[in-house]
């Protein structure tokens, strides 16, 4: 069995840039990594589905609709992890119009068993300035007390998700200029 690694952050905080610049120095030095999207995974299923033309509109879907597609993606995920070391790039939470929901809810971590969670996190004006400058994107508007709110938050889920899986927890910052040593800190997880 591979090891799973989850990989987590609020939206613009860097987290898929740090993972692809750690699976590129693990790939040098022999070790394989298979970076999955939950997100992707739900919004294939939701797509299916014609639930939403969009990623930007998975979030205000119904709590039912929403603990469903988990479920699809968990299980595909949790198949490929059979024989490959796995990092689950997703979000600990979710900020919907009702509040904070779940990104990893007790029946995708009974699915998953993560061997550990990594928060992605940096100074909140750091990801606010990123964030407008992603046009890709369409994100709501909050401000830099919000997001920090937000990866308070994503600290205390991560704890809950450790005491439920008994993984540990590493937090990464992603600081402007310094992606090379997030990047280090995220590849010695890893290895």
């Amino acid at each position: 069995m591979g090891k799973k690694v989850v990989v987590t952050g609020v939206p613009g905080v860097g987290k898929t840039t740090v993972i692809n610049g750690a699976m590129e120095r693990l790939a040098a030095e022999g070790i394989a990594y298979k970076a999955v999207n939950f997100g992707t995974c739900m919004f294939d299923v939701a797509c299916k589905e014609n639930l939403v033309s969009d990623r930007d509109e998975m979030r205000k879907l119904g709590k039912d609709d929403q603990k469903r597609l988990q479920q699809a993606a968990a299980s595909e995920i949790a198949a490929m992890s059979a024989d490959a070391n796995i990092i689950i790039d997703t979000h600990s939470s979710v900020s919907t119009p009702a509040g904070f929901l779940a990104g990893l809810p007790e029946w995708v971590l009974r699915k998953l068993m993560p061997d550990v969670v990594v928060l992605v996190e940096t100074d909140p004006d750091q990801i606010l300035m990123r964030r407008l400058g992603d046009e890709s994107r369409v994100r709501d508007m909050e401000g830099a007390r919000a997001i920090a709110g937000h990866q308070e938050f994503n600290r205390a889920i991560a704890a809950a998700y450790a005491m439920y899986t008994g993984c540990t927890v590493k937090i990464v910052g992603n600081e402007n200029f310094l992606l090379e040593r997030a990047i280090d800190d995220l590849v010695n997880v890893l290895r």
